[in-house]
């Protein structure tokens, strides 16, 4: 895992089309804003987790069974 500060209005770029920036600090609070390809699926984590476990459960697949990426 990689892990960088950045500040205000800085920027991570990932590919040579992904671009990650700091919108806003409030706080503990932290907004990004990501500017990707309309192709490129963009989820929140909790979202992610969700439709996978739907996915697993739409299979009828034990949870075990599958193994998609962690996030955390």
């Amino acid at each position: 895992m990689l892990v960088l500060s950045r500040k205000i209005s800085e920027s991570i770029i990932i590919g040579d089309n992904i671009i990650v920036r700091v919108a806003d600090i409030r706080g503990d609070n932290v907004r990004i804003a990501i500017d990707a390809p309309r192709d490129i699926k963009i989820y929140r984590g909790e979202v992610y987790e969700a439709i996978s476990e739907a996915n697993k459960a739409s299979m009828g697949l034990p949870q075990s069974d599958i193994d998609l990426p962690a996030l955390k």
